[in-house]
């Protein structure tokens, strides 16, 4: 068994989990390599960040060990390394597929830039001068136009994530459903919109304050939008690979993490 190790992650715990790592790689039957490409398996050392960042750089499969925060994604923690990969080298475990989106953006000059796959969301976010207005349009129909402090396209992987703390519903992460969630909208109705996995989904820039950018994010990371840009979005053919141990539901992680 061929591991690659992908930290961004410099804490003293994500440091000291490495080296263990790499200890017990004396012990156990396995080899860490230097290349990612070289490896079966991808191990992603933080917190769901680094798991979200690993996710564009592999097709291969990741477990997310969690020296991090959160731990929706990143179920290892440190203490049990040594069994997790015993379990590993014995096959005691599953592959569990996610859903990934992508997108891209047609710039008003007919330009456009490719926006990578994300494993949580594309989101649209206003700048610091005000809000956003747009129309949502999904499968070339016109859903609402929204003066709103964005708008979020997310994976069920990412329904837990930011699309949960602005009210969006929580889904099964195996599923394969976009969900579209406003951000702050001013309007009297708030709610989500599940579509389904062939949807395609554009976010037409109409109106931003003072000219400024506002911003197209995948799983965080920003891109420039403006006015009379718009953002495409539809169900990525990557998908992200994580390794499971248990049969744990997506339930139990909820609970667990809530609580």
């Amino acid at each position: 068994m061929k591991i690659f190790l992908n930290t961004d992650t410099f804490n003293e715990t994500a440091l000291s989990t490495k080296e263990k790592l790499t200890k017990l790689s004396n012990g156990i039957d396995f080899e860490i390599v230097s290349e990612i490409s070289n490896a079966d398996m991808v191990f992603s050392i933080g917190g769901d960040g680094t798991f979200l960042k690993t996710s564009r750089l592999t097709d291969k499969p990741i477990i997310g060990i969690n020296t991090g925060t959160l731990g929706y994604l990143t179920e290892v923690s440190p203490k049990d390394l040594k069994n997790a990969l015993i379990d590993i080298i014995n096959g005691k475990y599953h592959i569990e597929e996610r859903m990934m989106i992508e997108g891209r953006i047609i710039k008003s000059n007919g330009e456009t830039v490719k926006i990578p796959e994300s494993l949580n969301e594309i989101a649209i976010s206003k700048n610091t001068f005000g809000v956003v207005r747009f129309d949502a349009i999904v499968n070339d129909k016109l859903i609402n136009s929204y003066t709103a402090d964005g708008i979020l396209v997310c994976t069920p992987t990412g329904s837990t994530a930011y699309n949960l703390s602005c009210g969006g519903p929580i889904a099964d992460p195996t599923a394969e459903i976009l969900t579209l969630t406003p951000i702050a909208p001013h309007t009297v109705i708030n709610r989500s919109i599940v579509l389904s996995k062939s949807s395609t989904v554009k976010i037409k820039i109409t109106e931003l304050r003072q000219n400024s950018p506002a911003y197209a994010l995948y799983d965080g990371k920003p891109i420039e939008v403006y006015s009379g840009d718009i953002i495409e979005i539809k169900k990525s053919q990557k998908t992200t690979k994580i390794v499971k141990f248990d049969d744990r539901s997506f339930i139990d992680t909820i609970r667990e993490n809530i609580n």
